[in-house]
């Protein structure tokens, strides 16, 4: 049991602005330099990003991805609903295992959004988690129950974007 937490809290990081992910990754590595063990469960995602390689290199943070090797522009298939589903239970159970101080479920908001999962699927996770495990949920679209649940919300809210100008993804900036 890892158990450095007094108390764990929830919180959340959505709104339409980049940088939801990198906040939660950016807390990742502030637990792991206090000593404390981190899981990141990511959602809707599956291509292999920069930041997996650089979290295979470090023991302390463990990261699996819950979603298939592209992005869901449509429709979910029946593929992309199993794939999440699956992840959400196998979370619950690494979130109440008490191996883990601080537990990140990315993008797990818009899978909400996207129906993978229901909000009251989330919820029950939410509610399950152990008192000093923290809990950090990202994604656009952040269910209000969702909202009001957490102890602490961030919202990243888009200014401007070189996205709009035709700039495409960039290896070790946005992927």
């Amino acid at each position: 049991m890892s158990g450095k937490l007094n108390k764990g809290y929830v919180q959340v990081y959505t709104g339409d602005g980049k940088g939801k992910t990198t906040a939660a990754f950016g807390l990742a590595l502030r637990a792991f330099g206090a000593g404390l063990k981190v899981f990141i469960g990511q959602f809707v995602k599956g291509m292999k990003y920069s930041e997996l390689k650089a979290f295979e290199k470090i023991e302390g943070i463990e990261i699996k991805q819950y979603g298939l090797d592209c992005f869901i522009f449509n429709n979910p298939t029946q593929d992309d609903i199993d794939k999440a589903r699956k992840g959400l239970l196998e979370m619950k159970d690494i979130i109440c295992s008490g191996n883990y101080d601080l537990v990140i479920m990315d993008e797990a908001n818009i899978a909400v959004y996207l129906k993978l999962f229901s909000v009251d699927e989330l919820m029950d996770v939410i509610d399950s988690k152990p008192e000093f495990v923290e809990l950090v949920i990202t994604g656009r679209k952040a269910n209000p129950r969702i909202i009001e649940r957490a102890d602490l919300v961030s919202e990243i809210k888009e200014i401007k974007h070189y996205y709009k100008k035709g700039v495409q993804a960039r290896i070790g900036i946005e992927s």
